[in-house]
């Protein structure tokens, strides 16, 4: 099992099971007709890891789009769990502390070599939400499509991180730049 940064094996596997079963529930709510388009959604047979979460948020986003009036459910502990996992990538792909990256509540790391700042806010700052940071890290989303729609701000030296996007690109990953952001659900 891939390990995430700061992601311990019983998180993932919480946080896979939590969302599959509100994507899993919410598939069964749904009309007959309906639910018989859909593509189904299946735990993977290795394990829930860190990119089995992020393959099964991204087959959610599929369903999104194809249902977008009755949009499935996206549970807090899955965007979490990814967002901490994908920031973790980030980091380790292109250390340094010249950039803060933000994805509230749940993630912020330091990247991208530099001047290094001492204390307080590093010289610059790239915040966004948990979804759009999904979108970006998969390729569903360009860095340009994404500030173009106030999808994410960018402030201060370096904060340009298309070369570094996307971290990866999952199997259903598309490139998509009309996705309304979602809550999670509680």
């Amino acid at each position: 099992m891939r390990r995430a940064p700061g992601l311990d094996p019983a998180t993932l596997i919480a946080a896979f099971a939590a969302q599959h079963g509100a994507v899993t529930g919410w598939l069964d709510d749904l009309p007959a007709d309906l639910r018989q388009r859909l593509p189904l959604v299946a735990p993977p047979a290795g394990g829930a890891d860190l990119d089995a979460l992020i393959g099964l948020l991204d087959r959610t986003r599929d369903l999104h789009d194809t249902v977008p009036e009755q949009p499935p459910p996206y549970v807090a502990a899955a965007l979490a769990a990814v967002s901490r996992g994908l920031a973790g990538r980030l980091a380790a792909a292109v250390p340094g502390r010249s950039v803060e990256v933000r994805i509230p509540p749940y993630a912020a790391v330091q990247c991208v070599a530099g001047p290094r700042h001492a204390r307080g806010t590093p010289g610059g700052v790239v915040e966004t939400d948990p979804m759009t940071w999904l979108d970006l890290a998969t390729g569903r989303l360009t860095w340009a499509a994404a500030l173009a729609t106030g999808r994410l701000t960018a402030s201060g030296e370096r904060t340009d991180l298309t070369g570094y996007l996307p971290l990866l690109r999952s199997g259903n990953a598309k490139p998509s730049t009309s996705m309304p952001n979602s809550p999670p659900a509680s």
